[in-house]
């Protein structure tokens, strides 16, 4: 029979134990970034799994880009208030696929949101209909993404939406909405989940897609990042939203060798959890926490 000071020591373990994980769980949960926003251009690439989730902030302003998972929405909101969100000024929500909107509903309830912005496609999830009652019930109206839509985010910043290039797509994907946001000579690519139909158009319009961040789209799929977008855009650093492991194999390793390739630095969520770059307006900064 054991003695009761080796039960009593194995007990202290177990508690040590629990009370590390508990910390790491909220660590990844509550990273804080605590910088000067009067000076940078911050822009979070928040873990919501297999999903997007991007919030930038510039000039005392928020834009929030997808919202990932309906999973994660509790993740992503307290993500939000721990980073001292109270207000979104631009709410963009890419396409109607779940793994973009399915914490937007929670978003509108939990946030002021000032506009918000949607491509002119519907789903029948149940995602999509939150949403849809979340914004009634805030008497907010869908602003419909469209090339050359420009939104205010404040001085030496500029941030312009590229696509959906048409009004009829097959897949849903499609329909994402391409935004390229400049912050002094500091430049980024979001591409929702465009693919290679998209990225043609595009590149047939004659944009100005280079930058120095690309998010990369559809998770790193292969039906995306054609080797012609990829050299028009030319990024330093490349960020895929991805889950650890998911069911779909993001990122394709097709897509993964192109980067390698064009010489970014690659950053994934699935790897790298919350990925926070910080700009000066000439330098981008991978911001390592404490």
């Amino acid at each position: 029979m054991p003695k009761k000071p080796l039960l009593k020591y194995i007990s202290i373990c177990i508690l040590l134990i629990f009370v590390l994980i508990f910390t790491i769980i909220c660590y990844k949960f509550t990273i804080k970034t605590n910088i000067n926003l009067e000076n940078n251009m911050v822009t979070h690439f928040i873990d919501v799994g297999q999903g997007d989730c991007i919030l930038i902030q510039v000039n005392h302003k928020n834009i929030l880009i997808d919202s990932g998972t309906n999973d994660s929405k509790r993740t992503l909101i307290r993500y939000l208030k721990n980073n001292n969100v109270t207000k979104l000024d631009y709410v963009i929500a890419t396409h109607p696929h779940d793994d973009h909107i399915g914490g937007m509903a929670s978003v509108i309830k939990n946030f002021e949101v000032s506009e918000f912005y949607a491509p002119k496609v519907i789903s029948s999830s149940q995602s999509f209909k939150d949403m849809i009652g979340a914004l009634k019930n805030k008497s907010l109206k869908i602003k419909i993404t469209k090339p050359n839509i420009a939104l205010d985010l404040g001085p030496n910043t500029s941030c312009i939406m590229l696509s959906p290039n048409k009004t009829n797509y097959e897949d849903t994907n499609n329909y994402s909405c391409t935004i390229k946001i400049s912050y002094k000579n500091s430049t980024y690519l979001f591409t929702g989940d465009i693919q290679d139909i998209s990225e043609d158009e595009l590149l047939y319009k004659g944009y100005d897609l280079k930058a120095q961040v690309l998010k990369v789209a559809h998770h790193g799929s292969k039906t995306s990042t054609s080797q012609e977008f990829l050299n028009k855009v030319s990024p330093q650093i490349a960020v895929i939203c991805c889950g650890f492991y998911n069911s779909y194999g993001h990122p394709n390793k097709e897509t993964l060798d192109k980067l390698k390739k064009s010489n970014s630095i690659i950053y994934r969520t699935d790897f790298n959890k919350n990925i926070v770059l910080i700009s000066d307006g000439t330098t981008i900064n991978k911001f390592e926490g404490k």
